[in-house]
């Protein structure tokens, strides 16, 4: 098996030295490029074609948020890593709706590093224990659907399973290339469900999601 060839974001040259010599040690993972800002992880992506871009997120020129925002919009099929020491909820939510896999603060311990890797790389959302508590608080502060008045039950087969794949982190065309069809059908079906459930963006989506058990933190 081919290894997950992941690009490296981050304006410090340390953080980045001490990363590539981590993942080094694994023979699932090959480092295949290094970026210091946004721009230049642009570049990078479009010439080397990583599978995973393990991103921070305070950067010089362009910062790991709209990198991330541009990535997500895009044509690649990149999965995207934020790898941070910034890991308040006023910078977790902003770059999971932007379009982030998943979320991993500086702190964490080397294997969990290697298994939201993994899990990215084979199309699951990921967030580290410490940023997980983030979510569990927000959903659980909505407060729970009412009896009998479930507009989960308002969607069709086809809406719950785009919401299901949105939730997991997949953009439109992961998503239309996954169901064969359009990316102006899945954008149909988004604005539906999103409509249906009141939803206004992913992070809302994504808490909806983890509320009605659709997704698990696991």
């Amino acid at each position: 098996m081919d290894p997950i060839r992941v690009l490296l974001v981050d304006d410090h040259a340390i953080v980045r030295e001490g990363v590539c010599a981590l993942l080094d040690l694994s023979p699932e993972v090959e480092v295949i490029g290094e970026a210091h800002h946004g721009r230049e992880a642009l570049e990078k992506v479009r010439e080397l074609k990583p599978d995973v871009v393990l991103i921070d997120i305070m950067m010089p020129v362009m910062d790991g948020l709209e990198c991330t925002r541009r990535l997500a919009g895009g044509n690649s099929n990149v999965k995207i890593l934020v790898l941070t020491q910034y890991d308040s909820k006023e910078y977790v939510f902003p770059i999971i709706e932007a379009g982030a896999h998943g979320f991993l603060s500086k702190t964490t311990a080397s294997s969990e590093l290697l298994t939201a890797i993994r899990s990215v790389h084979q199309g699951n959302s990921f967030l580290s224990p410490s940023i997980a508590r983030f979510f569990v608080d927000a959903y659980r502060s909505d407060g729970q659907v009412t009896a009998g008045q479930d507009p989960y039950e308002q969607l069709t087969g086809r809406e719950r399973q785009v919401l299901k794949l949105l939730a997991e982190g997949y953009t439109a065309r992961e998503i239309a290339e996954m169901l064969d069809l359009s990316i102006k059908t899945i954008d149909g079906y988004r604005t539906n469900l999103m409509r249906k459930l009141d939803l206004h963006n992913r992070v809302e989506l994504v808490k909806y999601a983890l509320r009605r058990g659709i997704i698990t933190l696991d």
